[in-house]
């Protein structure tokens, strides 16, 4: 056997598990773990074609459904819907209604999970950023956008929007709940020797009756060892009690 031969089996073969046969790609890794996922719509607004036509098909390729709108009014109507996307990326300059003035009045719908909004603009000053959070925006991305960050975007979006989810169906049990409990307040009218209680129709009730029919307590009838002591056992050694 040749040296050249001893010297290649000698060398150890690599493991697969530690070869990277390709450069890391942020946005392909974060595209697999997107399309595991159930698809989540996003709105689209902005009035350059060819803009919206690259964002649509990014966020089609990292599994999003994506609703295109073409100028402001049209993304005022989609998110005026109940039913409207709950992430939606709006261009700052538009015609008919500019993405600020939209956030202002997707905020004043006061809707228990509202749509998660983030602005794309070419405006990257401070002060802009600063208009354009406090017109409602939940963030900013500015053009041209890197796609690993606004992937990253969208994905708090996500996990804001499912948390307030949880939160507003929560909100709903709860007043649900609430809504079945009845509660007995005020002064209570009560006889001192029978113990019945006057209704506000003036008829007296036994006290388990006035309560049933004002609160979703149900009564189970027995007997207490006080009164056992004082009431039964005289009565079953009475020489007259039936004897069945």
């Amino acid at each position: 056997m040749s040296a050249s031969t001893m010297s290649e089996i000698s060398k150890p073969t690599p493991s697969k598990d530690f070869v990277v046969e390709d450069p890391a790609q942020p946005v392909s890794a974060i595209q697999k773990m997107a399309n595991s996922k159930e698809p989540r719509q996003v709105l689209v607004a902005d009035d350059d074609p060819i803009s919206a036509r690259v964002l649509e098909a990014t966020l089609r390729r990292w599994g999003y459904v994506v609703t295109i709108a073409r100028d402001g009014l049209a993304a005022w109507e989609i998110l005026q819907q109940q039913d409207c996307p709950r992430l939606a990326i709006l261009d700052w300059m538009m015609p008919g209604l500019e993405g600020p003035e939209i956030c202002r009045r997707v905020r004043a719908l006061h809707r228990p999970v509202p749509t998660y909004i983030i602005l794309l603009t070419a405006k990257g000053n401070a002060q802009d950023i600063v208009a354009g959070l406090e017109s409602g925006a939940d963030d900013y991305v500015t053009k041209p956008f890197d796609q690993a960050e606004l992937h990253s975007r969208l994905r708090v979006g996500e996990r804001i929007v499912e948390l307030q989810q949880g939160l507003a169906d929560r909100v709903r049990e709860l007043e649900e709940a609430l809504s079945q409990v009845k509660t007995l307040k005020g002064l209570l009218p009560i006889c001192a020797y029978c113990m019945k209680i006057r209704d506000d129709r003036n008829y007296w009730q036994r006290v388990e009756t006035y309560i049933a029919a004002h609160s979703n307590a149900r009564f189970s009838h027995g007997i207490c060892p006080e009164c056992w002591k004082k009431v039964v056992e005289p009565e079953l050694k009475r020489e007259d009690y039936p004897i069945i």
